[in-house]
């Protein structure tokens, strides 16, 4: 048990120092996950809303999780300009049929998100089925944190933190600072989620949408960049006990204005979207009455478990017994 709390506390200090390559980071994939709860309707708000601190603190899991687990890094991220000038045409968007024409290893070198939303919410209707809280909460949080990277421009390209233009730390900027410091007085009044009827074909549209907005994210930044002198593009903020190295207000504010609400957008969007899926994942399972749901506590130890260590299936197992539609 103490090894397992030193770990868990390790890999919070590693996250901690390492969120330029993370998605939304702590604050953006929290709030995705606690304003989708918002956007269910009954009998799913009921309940979501008495589990939601759960749902909220558990946002980040898969995110702590790629430090200790190396299968867990491709699930959050798909380089698709690897795949040529028209990706969506080149690569397949089923599981099975991209391996047979690209091979496993292959496609997780190079990011696999699309393929594993589908995974968790196969996952997360069979939770609904079994009518297992624990279960339902762990693949409610997760599925929540891979909805929103599949929204993050940066999500979708191999210049995914700016290395390839001089831009090194735009992918933390993008994602982090920017909601970090406005997302307070984003509109979050969505509307009540929907059911969707093709799961796969929303996933790749989403991504579609990221990808189209890469260049701008990219190029926008380096045009501001020419119009700021260094010592106005970053100060220091006190953050915890250290003071720490910032893009400034003032140039994120610039960005922003730049990007045109950008960020707002694709989190209003991954918000929605997420509990659209949490509702589909109940009503394909047969909307289960929650009101008796197997309850478990959550022991300490399980719930080190659950962070450090990926209980899932292999992904080719799942897809091959026909869950990839």
């Amino acid at each position: 048990m103490k090894k397992l709390v030193f770990i868990f506390s390790l890999v919070i200090v590693i996250f901690a120092f390492n969120t330029d390559l993370t998605g939304w980071g702590f604050w953006g994939h929290q709030r995705i996950n606690q304003k989708a709860v918002y956007c269910l309707p009954q009998p799913l708000l009921q309940f979501y809303k008495a589990n939601i601190d759960y749902i909220t603190k558990h946002a980040v899991d898969p995110d702590m999780r790629r430090y200790a687990d190396p299968e867990e890094a491709p699930r959050h991220y798909i380089d698709l300009d690897r795949y040529g000038d028209k990706p969506f045409d080149s690569l397949p968007h089923s599981w099975k049929d991209a391996i047979r024409k690209i091979g496993e290893d292959s496609l997780k070198a190079h990011g696999i998100v699309p393929y594993y939303i589908q995974v968790m919410l196969y996952r997360l209707t069979s939770a609904f089925k079994e009518k297992n809280e624990y279960k339902i909460l762990k693949y409610s949080a997760e599925i929540g944190h891979y909805i929103g990277d599949a929204h993050v421009p940066l999500h979708c390209t191999r210049n995914y933190n700016g290395q390839l233009t001089g831009q090194h730390g735009i992918h933390g900027f993008w994602e982090s600072r920017i909601p970090e410091m406005m997302g307070d007085n984003y509109s979050y009044l969505l509307g009540r989620s929907l059911y969707i009827e093709n799961p796969n074909s929303l996933i790749w549209q989403t991504l579609e949408e990221s990808y189209a907005a890469k260049d701008s994210v990219l190029l926008l930044e380096a045009m501001l960049n020419k119009q700021f002198d260094a010592d106005k593009k970053y100060s220091y903020e006190v953050k915890g006990r250290q003071v720490v190295k910032v893009y400034s207000k003032e140039y994120t504010q610039a960005y922003n204005n730049l990007l045109n609400g950008m960020v707002e957008r694709r989190m209003r969007k991954a918000i929605f979207m997420t509990a659209s899926f949490w509702y589909t994942a109940w009503v394909n399972a047969g909307m289960p009455d929650l009101n008796d749901v197997e309850g478990i506590e959550l022991q300490q130890s399980e719930m080190a478990d659950s962070i450090i260590q990926s209980k899932t299936p292999n992904i080719s197992n799942l897809f091959l017994k026909g869950h990839d539609d």
